[in-house]
């Protein structure tokens, strides 16, 4: 049986060399005919039967056809992909885990069964600390390798990943690389770092008028200066010095670096904006685009709830005279220099996208921050919508944007794409502008930025309807991560406490109706704009089941296939691997997000996936008795020594 399998094995390998030598010289089509002419397919199929009962023709794309007909070129793929009927139930066990060795399973097991004790979970930190005392060192990275840290995180560095980025890839899942150490500050010293960078006169300021009030949201306050308060699903970056930020901006780009050196240029890189400089002038900036927004619906004669000015199209012409209307003399030069800048591509609409470009370093910052307002005898002044921005102010505004642009254009030319992470509503408003002003720029020829959108926000769907929007208009490529959202405790007792409307749904219900009608329009966007085109990319990051089976559900009504690459999935490394595996070999994108670092480095984020993991009991419920299922299948069956090897070569 052993030399029938090799024989098998080696007829397939054949097989797949000799197509793949004529399909360098001749169309993808061509070499499937001579393919099959030749009696290969015929081979092809009886090899991976033994696997699989479903395999996939291969559609070779121009641009692989040309790196193949290089001779320096190496193929990622030893053989053509196999792939599995797709089980919504995910209770398929077998299925699910084959990737995994048994040792793997009985790890997986003793973790997420830890995971289970509210006492153990509670006090992890003290534990570890505890730990670390008695075990020493070696002992304790030994002990952290057999549980948590071989669990949750992918290695120590880039290097040590390849392994299990390979493994992983040859069961149809690819990888989001992301370095995940954290420093352990405390409460008392994040808080302290938090609020000395706030000006004196914004520190916990009072709001004496209706503008004011209106912007509470975006007020420092001390009680919540440790951003990480209640918040264990994402990383916090505490600003320490612009020397970090430049540190956290090279760390970032030697992700980028290991993404593209070992996942072929096929994965994402995660950044978080409060990485690169200091947050409190994005809580500024954001405070500034909303109250632009009320100052433009002022104008117009509008609520604060109507929808954004990008999508109500409203004309150049109607806007100039609702401005005089309210006196505003329109023949002051500074207010025609104003006129251009939201009118920047001279298409006679008005839009808040084309005011002023936040990423470029020759405009200051006040000057996009002003708007004119009538005085006595049809005169105009023009007021700051915020507090003016000093000259460091703007230094350090710009230092950061000149990270995030160094970042981009290295992801860029790496062919790697970034997806900035969301955080939290009080900085949100300026980290998508910035994100869509990257988009502007850098996704003309594919998908390259991807905003993050928090599905547990009032929001989340104005914010998608008016970037897809400005993206159809402007022609260009929409990338989207669709996430349920890490920071709604924080964001309701914030809420309450400083007194402004709390701005997450009410309930985990309207969440999911959220998060559905986000995802309804962004695949109907897909459609609309054609396809093959791939103008709208999607990263469905989700550990439901529920979510998950819809989107494949709304992508099967839409006619939107596996193979046509605009639609992923994510999850994070140990994490549902029912899903993520059950996805991948099924033919459908999927990613896994592999955190790396030394074993003291990320005790923080190891810390974030316990409590997680408790907060989430009922699905890892059913992991813990899918994986007893396969443990106990292994055992009787006399497979405990199991090898994991697949050939579900992913999209």
């Amino acid at each position: 049986m052993g030399l029938y399998r090799q024989t098998q094995r080696a007829v397939k390998y054949f097989s797949h060399a000799c197509m793949r030598r004529t399909a360098t010289t001749q169309p993808a089509a061509r070499a499937r005919e001579d393919a099959a002419a030749a009696g290969l397919k015929g081979a092809k199929t009886a090899s991976a039967a033994k696997v699989s009962p479903h395999v996939v023709e291969l559609d070779i794309p121009e641009d692989i056809l040309a790196k193949r007909a290089n001779p320096h070129w190496q193929p990622i793929y030893p053989s053509p992909p196999s792939r599995d009927q797709l089980d919504l139930t995910f209770e398929n066990y077998q299925q699910c885990y084959r990737s995994k060795t048994t040792g793997e399973i009985i790890r997986a097991l003793v973790v997420l069964n830890l995971c289970r004790s509210k006492w153990l979970v509670d006090h992890n930190l003290q534990l570890i600390r505890l730990a670390r005392r008695v075990l020493g060192k070696r002992l304790f990275t030994m002990l952290m390798k057999a549980t948590f840290y071989g669990h949750f995180v992918g290695g120590e560095d880039p290097e040590r990943l390849k392994p299990l980025v390979n493994r992983m890839r040859e069961f149809g899942v690819k990888s989001i690389l992301d370095y995940s150490a954290e420093e352990d500050v405390p409460t008392e010293t994040a808080v302290e770092q938090e609020m000395k960078i706030v000006p004196t006169a914004l520190k916990d300021q009072a709001a004496p008028d209706t503008e004011a009030a209106a912007l509470k949201q975006f007020t420092p306050s001390s009680d919540f200066g440790d951003r990480r308060r209640d918040v264990i699903s994402a990383r916090t970056y505490l600003y320490e010095s612009e020397a970090q930020c430049e540190k956290n901006m090279a760390t970032f780009l030697k992700c980028i670096d290991a993404v593209s050196g070992t996942t072929s240029s096929t994965g994402f890189a995660a950044i978080k904006l409060t990485a690169l400089g200091r947050p409190e002038l994005l809580m500024r900036l954001s405070a500034a685009l909303v109250a632009s927004h009320r100052y433009f619906n002022d104008i117009l004669g509008l609520s604060d709830d109507e929808a954004p000015i990008v999508l109500r199209k409203t004309k150049v012409d109607y806007f100039k005279k609702k401005l005089v209307e309210r006196g505003v003399n329109l023949e002051e030069p500074e207010v025609l220099e104003w006129l251009k800048q939201i009118d920047s591509n001279r298409d006679g609409v008005v839009d808040l996208f084309e005011w002023g470009d936040v990423i470029d370093q020759t405009k200051k910052l006040d000057r996009l921050l002003r708007v004119p307002v009538p005085v006595k005898n049809h005169e105009v002044q023009f007021k700051n919508l915020i507090a003016p921005f000093t000259q460091e102010d703007e230094e350090m505004f710009y230092n950061m944007m000149r990270r995030l642009k160094i970042i981009t254009e290295h992801a860029v030319s790496k062919e790697v794409r970034i997806m900035i992470d969301a955080e939290q509503t009080y900085f949100q408003p300026a980290i998508s502008r910035v994100t869509v002003e990257l988009m502007r720029r850098y996704n003309r020829e594919k998908a390259f930025v991807f905003n993050t959108y928090q599905c547990y926000l009032k929001d989340a769907y104005r914010n998608v309807a008016t970037h897809l929007e400005l993206s159809r208009k402007e022609d260009f490529f929409f990338g989207a991560k669709i996430v349920r959202g890490a920071y709604i405790k924080q964001e309701r007792d914030r809420a309450l406490a400083l007194g402004y409307s709390d701005p997450t749904q009410p309930d985990p219900e309207s969440t999911t109706a959220m998060y559905e009608k986000v995802v309804s329009a962004a695949l109907e966007e897909v459609k609309a704009r054609g396809i093959g085109q791939r103008k709208v990319a999607i990263m469905m990051a989700t550990h439901n089941e529920d979510t998950v089976r819809y989107t494949v559900t709304k992508m099967k009504q839409l006619g939107i296939a596996p193979a046509d690459r605009v639609v992923c999935f994510g999850q994070l490394l140990g994490m549902c691997d029912q899903i993520s595996f059950n996805l991948g070999q099924s033919g459908y994108s999927i990613y896994k997000y592999v955190p790396y670092g030394e074993v003291l480095e990320v005790l923080p984020y190891l810390s974030r996936r316990a409590l997680e993991n408790r907060g989430v009991l009922e699905k890892t419920t059913k992991e813990r008795r899918l994986l007893g299922k396969e443990l106990r299948r292994r055992i009787f069956s006399g497979q405990w020594a199991y090898t994991p090897k697949g050939d579900f070569w992913p999209v």
